[in-house]
């Protein structure tokens, strides 16, 4: 009787999940997940290359899906400056968190608290980084279209971001219950929006 490969590759990313959430990448082994998951080592090793080509195939999805919001949440944004209209307030990065990340707690979560070892383990810092380059390339975008921008320097930039990201992300690292997560969202953006609002004169 054949083997069904895409029931125990199932087995094998829910027994790989199981592991690196109690002990994040860097303490979780390959002997760990095959015993979770009733196969052996050399079992798992038909479907992955190692531990970390284990722990993209959980995490990756979530960080495609971040990073193509983000794309595309910046050219509603630079659409209206390369038409000549006017910059309207659209979402935001709260949207964000509330649609995307909180509702996939447990891939986020992996992402940013258990990715220590990995190629992810700056993910957040990484993530602070290429926002603050987008933000930048948008100024100098709004500033070419002849649109009045902020005085900020990308020292400062770079603080406020870094704040921002870093508390959206909180309760992701503490892996808050979804309804807990969205309660301290409401309370960020009270805090944060009218600031950014502020800062780019909408």
């Amino acid at each position: 009787m054949p083997r069904d490969k895409t029931a125990n590759h199932h087995k094998i990313m829910a027994a790989a999940k199981e592991e690196f959430m109690e002990k994040g990448y860097e303490k979780a082994s390959m002997r760990g997940i095959a015993d979770r998951c009733g196969l052996t080592a050399a079992g798992i090793y038909r479907h992955c290359r190692d531990k970390e080509d284990l722990f993209c195939q959980l995490v990756a999805p979530a960080e495609v899906k971040l990073k193509r919001w983000a794309k595309e949440h910046m050219l509603r944004y630079e659409e209206p400056v390369k038409k000549g209209r006017k910059v309207t307030w659209q979402d935001s990065n709260i949207d964000m968190m509330r649609d995307l990340v909180y509702p996939d707690m447990d891939a986020y979560h992996l992402l940013v608290a258990k990715s220590k070892g990995s190629r992810y383990e700056n993910f957040l810092h990484d993530l602070s980084e290429e926002s603050q380059n987008r933000f930048l390339a948008y100024l100098k975008g709004l500033k070419k279209a002849g649109v009045k921008t902020p005085e900020i320097t990308p020292g400062q930039l770079h603080l406020l971001l870094t704040a921002y990201i870093t508390a959206l992300f909180e309760p992701v690292v503490h892996h808050y219950p979804y309804e807990e997560a969205v309660d301290a969202l409401a309370t960020l953006e009270k805090f944060f929006l009218p600031g950014w609002k502020q800062l780019m004169g909408i």
